[in-house]
């Protein structure tokens, strides 16, 4: 396992061996959405807002 820290309140946050890129994870402190960046180093991101397109 490996550990990153929260972009927005520098959490420690726990991966578990089965994370991959790109999964979405949630802060246990802040509730963020955090997307997985990097493995190699534990790299995340704020995960960004999925749009909607309304039928168009």
């Amino acid at each position: 396992m490996s550990t990153a820290n929260c972009p927005e309140c520098e959490a420690e946050i726990t991966l578990d061996a089965s994370a991959e890129v790109g999964e979405i994870i949630v802060c246990p402190d802040c509730g963020v959405d955090l997307e997985i960046t990097s493995l190699d180093p534990a790299k995340v991101e704020i995960a960004p807002m999925e749009q909607e397109d309304w039928g168009e």
